[in-house]
């Protein structure tokens, strides 16, 4: 079982499991909205081969939840801190959706920390227009995954809400303690997500206003492409297969969670591929 622990910074209590069994650097870094725990199966699954780190990245989880600066810089620092800490001075990176940007960005701005990323069905890849902005209230009343934000009245009503989205298809143990973990009581009584609205409106902010590409990247990737995610269009692919030098995409079985909902298939996949870069 992995240790939860934390990391005191100037700014931030910053916190994180850590699998501390193999040798080799590994960072897990979670979605937007999610936590540290998604990658329980992943990390059980890895855990005798690599130093295994997954933090909760600021606003998200335990760590903590800062009223406003959810920039790529801060978050970041946050990882290059964590890693300095651990004695790192790079990191093989698995990152999901959001992330999957925070790390296009990461390895273009310090090549040097990333031996090589596994990009799990990244979104926002492009700088946004900036006119979508007068989209975003819509956004958050739609988009499925912020329904586990809450209110709620009660946690079972949290628990009926979470089973009818995707990233609970199944409703497994391993989704049942995700969604547990990720919710708490508030002061009024309600329940709601430990996501908080300033995390959700920081980073929506930030990922409309920077691009994830620029240049080419030469780290090796892994583009994994989820049968049910959201990047089913050659499109959607294009900018990797553009920017990215040395990339390879997989597909998977399940939905843009499919470490949540194919755990099997998915742990496989990112062991075959880190065991060719190590």
């Amino acid at each position: 079982m992995p240790v939860r622990q934390t990391l005191s910074k100037p700014d931030i209590q910053f916190s994180y499991l850590e699998w501390n069994q193999g040798q080799e650097p590994l960072l897990l870094l979670h979605g937007l909205a999610d936590h540290a725990l998604v990658w329980s199966s992943l990390g059980d699954y890895l855990a005798a081969d690599y130093h295994i780190v997954a933090p909760d990245m600021r606003g998200h989880g335990e760590s903590s939840k800062p009223i406003k600066d959810y920039s790529f810089e801060s978050a970041i620092a946050d990882l290059e801190a964590l890693m300095d800490h651990l004695g790192w001075s790079f990191a093989h990176i698995v990152s999901h959706s959001w992330t999957g940007k925070l790390a296009a960005i990461w390895a273009r701005k310090n090549p040097e920390r990333l031996r090589s990323m596994i990009l799990v069905d990244p979104i926002f890849i492009w700088k946004m227009p900036s006119f979508l902005k007068v989209t975003f209230p819509m956004l958050y009343r739609f988009l499925p995954f912020l329904k586990s934000m809450g209110p709620f009245a009660s946690q079972e009503e949290a628990k009926q809400q979470a089973q009818q989205l995707k990233q609970y298809q199944g409703w497994s143990p391993l989704q049942q303690q995700v969604l547990l973990a990720g919710i708490e009581r508030k002061p009024d009584g309600s329940w709601g997500s430990k996501f908080t609205f300033a995390a959700r409106d920081g980073i929506f902010e930030e990922v409309m206003q920077v691009p994830g590409f620029t240049i080419p990247l030469n780290t090796p990737a892994l583009f994994v492409q989820p049968e049910h995610g959201l990047n089913r269009q050659s499109w959607q692919l294009q900018p990797y297969k553009t920017y990215l030098k040395n990339l390879r995409l997989c597909q998977v079985p399940g939905n843009h969670w499919p470490f949540l909902t194919q755990p099997e298939a998915f742990n496989r996949t990112v062991a075959a591929f880190l065991v060719e870069q190590s």
